[in-house]
């Protein structure tokens, strides 16, 4: 689940996508009853907003068709978290928690909009009807392209991991991530001076050894 911190501001909901990849987690120490290991993902992602279209009564602004009027963007990204990993509990059988944070790269690869009014292609000229009794009027970002490739933020996540000899670990994990860069320009030039994600992730991860130190 995920959105844009928009400055001005634009009211959403979260856009849901789905996340997925491949993830490597090296064991390298232990303190105590603490085990501390290095996490490392490269994962596709469905990532965007989805707008809340209200009037100045917090109800939705229709079309002509009498629908409530609805855009949703989702911008596609490979990204590559890298974490730091502290868990206490069982390590080879049984349950463990854990706590990871880290920084997280991102790298833009393409993006698509679903709305009932608009039409054209993102950065041309759009069609646009049903602005009009929205208490809004922060529209720019409906027709913009994503103009910065490089995502970058943190990411941090707790969960729990349950071990079963010869057949691997399994984890659920619930995760945040905090974009530190913006999609837009955001000099005194441009529209938005801040344009930045925050998401949401419930992940299900299964790893089994690759190598065994005992």
């Amino acid at each position: 689940m995920s959105n844009l911190s928009f400055v001005p501001t634009v009211k959403q909901g979260f856009h849901g996508g789905m996340t997925g990849g491949l993830t490597v987690k090296y064991t390298c120490e232990k303190y105590f009853k603490s085990i501390c290991s290095l996490v490392a993902e490269l994962n596709y992602a469905q990532i965007g907003w989805k707008e809340k279209i209200l009037d100045i009564n917090d109800d939705p602004v229709l079309n002509s068709n009498g629908e409530a009027l609805s855009y949703q963007r989702t911008l596609n990204y490979v990204q590559l978290p890298v974490f730091a990993n502290l868990a206490w509990g069982k390590e080879d059988k049984g349950l463990q928690f854990f706590f990871q944070i880290g920084p997280q790269l991102g790298l833009f690869l393409s993006e698509s909009y679903k709305s009932n009014f608009v039409s054209g292609d993102l950065g041309s000229d759009m069609t646009i009807e049903g602005y009009s009794g929205r208490v809004s009027n922060v529209v720019a970002q409906d027709s913009m392209s994503v103009e910065n490739t490089f995502d970058y933020g943190i990411a941090g996540g707790a969960g729990v991991q349950l071990s079963i000899p010869k057949v691997g670990r399994f984890l659920l994990e619930g995760r945040y991530y905090y974009g530190l860069g913006n999609i837009y320009g955001d000099s005194k030039r441009d529209y938005f001076s801040r344009s930045n994600f925050g998401n949401i992730v419930i992940k299900v991860t299964y790893l089994f050894d690759l190598i065994n130190k005992k």
